[in-house]
């Protein structure tokens, strides 16, 4: 008897089907489990314009706002904290007659917003409609 076997030398194969059925488990999984967030942003672009200077000096009311938060409504300081001192300030200061002013807001850069919200919402209150900010051109 002869025990020897006629073996022959097999190459191992690789099943690559068991393989693509994990890589589709993982992905579905991946997609199923992902969250999606959509980030939106607001873009900008501020108008520049060289007009010539007014001719005629409109009625302006400067609201001044400091880095501390302090208020001054043409250079007088408004020494109370709150809407109401603003309000009863700048209703002082708007003219009875004619024309209705121009509330110029000059905010210290460092100045919290919500103080240059408060002088808005105060000309609002005292009936001032028209109000603009301050700025400084760049230099160059």
């Amino acid at each position: 008897m002869d025990f020897r076997r006629n073996t022959r030398h097999e190459e191992p194969e690789v099943s690559l089907i068991p393989l693509i059925d994990v890589v589709l488990v993982i992905i579905i999984f991946l997609m199923l489990t992902t969250t999606f967030s959509k980030v939106s942003g607001l873009q900008i672009d501020l108008p520049t314009a060289q007009a010539p200077a007014a001719q005629t000096q409109p009625n302006e009311i400067v609201v001044a706002i400091t880095a501390a938060g302090e208020v001054l409504v043409n250079r007088v300081p408004v020494g109370a904290q709150g809407l109401e001192p603003l309000v009863a300030a700048l209703a002082n200061a708007a003219p009875k007659d004619g024309e209705p002013p121009v509330v110029v807001i000059n905010a210290d850069a460092k100045a919290a917003h919500q103080r240059v919200i408060d002088v808005m919402q105060a000309a609002q209150r005292a009936g001032l409609a028209h109000i603009t900010f301050a700025t400084q051109s760049p230099e160059r």
